[in-house]
């Protein structure tokens, strides 16, 4: 009698097999290929290069690396692509900030849409507002901590990954939504930033909620609020801001791309290897245990994705009144 197990079992073996026949199918012409991140290891986005490069060993390039390029706020591993060959042997994973919304607030930007070419949607994600121990254990909402942060002026304060980036502006919103003057610290990237939240060095940090699962399961840290457009599955009993009165929501994603000036036939080669890769149960599972829903795209489905959000995100930014040096 065949069982559920049996079935997995099944299944498992099916997807294995259809995967060693991809990689089989499509031998490399690539010696060695690399993932460019412009964020350090350790975070949510590293968490998916490194998943991804290790199903394209073998398939796409006979070695595949991922190297990142941290500063800027994500600028410089947008521009490590912009320089690097066109052949396919270089690509980048970049949260959506650094195309969206950098070509509208930084005014000496050293980049274009143009420099790059989109290949694949890898994952999407929330993100949220935590606190830590640097708050009292009392403060459990975010009309608590305004509340505490109005009245202790050296705590009013938040981190986010860079200046500039999403987490960032949605905190410069939520200060003019509710009237208040949360300082801004700014971090290169997630990693660095929770562990000061950790340390009570920061009050609150806004990033992505993958980085507060582990911490918020064992009680050290709280997130109050997530300002996405519905709750995070991830999250289920943290609620959005617009549930809280303050119409804000806004979701990242993470994408693959290549420079700019490759060909059709690089693109497509791209696309279909990293899709590949990013359909894999463990690659899924993987993601899902730091709050990234994984999904592939095609490169036109994830050209229109950026198209929409620096639509968006240029009236979003209208509103703020945020410059680079401001």
């Amino acid at each position: 009698m065949l069982t559920r197990r049996h079935f997995n079992l099944i299944g498992t073996t099916l997807a294995a097999s259809a995967w060693a026949g991809a990689a089989r199918a499509a031998e490399p012409n690539l010696p060695v290929a690399k993932i460019i991140s412009g964020f350090p290891p350790g975070g949510t986005l590293d968490v998916i290069a490194r998943r991804v490069a290790d199903k394209l060993r073998g398939a796409y390039a006979g070695a595949v690396l991922v190297d990142n390029r941290p500063g800027a706020a994500g600028q410089i591993g947008v521009m490590a692509l912009k320089d690097s060959p066109a052949d396919g042997s270089n690509l980048l994973i970049t949260p959506s900030s650094m195309l969206s919304i950098y070509p509208y607030t930084y005014p000496r930007l050293r980049y274009t849409l143009d420099d790059v070419s989109a290949v694949s949607l890898a994952a999407h994600m929330d993100h949220g507002l935590a606190v830590g121990p640097g708050v009292p254990e009392s403060v459990t909402t975010l009309k608590d901590f305004l509340a505490w942060a109005a009245t202790h002026p050296d705590g009013a304060n938040f981190g986010s990954p860079g200046a500039g980036s999403m987490p960032h502006l949605v905190g410069i919103l939520l200060n003019q939504l509710t009237h208040t003057d949360l300082r801004h610290i700014a971090y290169r990237g997630t990693v660095p930033g929770v562990q000061d939240l950790l340390g009570g060095q920061i009050s609150a940090f806004w990033g992505p909620i993958g980085d507060y699962l582990q911490y918020q399961k064992v009680g050290k840290l709280r997130v109050l609020a997530v300002a996405a457009p519905a709750r995070s599955v991830f999250l289920p009993q943290v609620p959005t801001l617009r549930e809280l009165g303050y119409p804000l929501n806004v979701r990242e994603w993470y994408g693959f791309f290549l420079p700019g000036k490759a060909s059709a036939d690089v693109q497509r080669r791209a696309a279909e290897a990293i899709g590949q890769a990013l359909a894999l149960p463990d690659v899924v599972e993987a993601g899902r245990a730091y709050g990234l829903e994984i999904k592939g795209s095609t490169p036109a489905v994830l050209q229109q994705m950026l198209q929409a959000d620096a639509q968006q995100w240029r009236q979003l930014i209208r509103q703020s009144g945020f410059t680079a040096e401001s």
